[in-house]
């Protein structure tokens, strides 16, 4: 199924409306584990989104320093991304398929996505040694490809003065299929919940 496109700018009130109740792949984490298995944090999740749905609006979240922080380089990263690739890559909004979501970083050429982190500088030097997609990041990418269909996304660790990281990552289809299950019987789970408590 094609994924429904909300144009908003991200943070804005309208975006923050269209999350309202929705399984968004910054949250996959509390769905799957990076095997494919259930999470442990599954529950909980799901009794937030409903709370969210019954209530319109989503709960208050605590945003530290190094989260702000992260906010405000995005930009940058974006712009050091175009000029290390010669890619064009567009800011986007909510993208919705059969329920659940996610909101890409950016959108690159006709196949491409993108998702930027900037973390503390000693993160940004492991993921450097690494040379990887962090695996704390995987179950968003893989479903920021789920939701999109796009074919690649690429996934950049910046940290100002340093070297970035820019990984490719593709859909690893078994991984994907183990998170569509669950994401579909989320969604199902979620009717449920919010028809009993509303």
């Amino acid at each position: 199924m094609k994924p429904t496109i909300i144009d908003c700018v991200q943070g804005s009130p309208e975006w923050h409306k269209a999350r309202v109740g929705i399984p968004s792949a910054s949250n996959f984490d509390m769905i799957v584990t990076t095997t494919g298995a259930r999470s442990k944090q599954r529950e909980k999740y799901l009794y937030k989104l409903a709370g969210e749905f019954i209530i319109g609006t989503p709960e208050e979240t605590y945003q530290n320093a190094a989260m702000q922080r992260g906010l405000e380089l995005e930009s940058e990263a974006r712009t050091l991304y175009e000029l290390i690739t010669g890619q064009i890559c567009s800011t986007t909004g909510f993208w919705l398929s059969d329920g659940f979501g996610c909101s890409p970083d950016g959108i690159v050429a006709e196949n491409g996505g993108f998702e930027a982190k900037c973390p503390t500088l000693a993160v940004h030097v492991g993921y450097l040694l690494d040379n990887k997609l962090p695996t704390e990041y995987f179950q968003q990418v893989q479903g920021s490809l789920l939701v999109t269909g796009r074919e690649w996304w690429d996934f950049m660790s910046y940290y100002p003065g340093m070297k970035p990281l820019i990984v490719r990552v593709f859909p690893d289809k078994v991984f994907l299929k183990a998170l569509r299950i669950e994401l579909e019987l989320v969604v199902e789970d979620l009717k449920t919940i919010i028809e009993r408590i509303k």
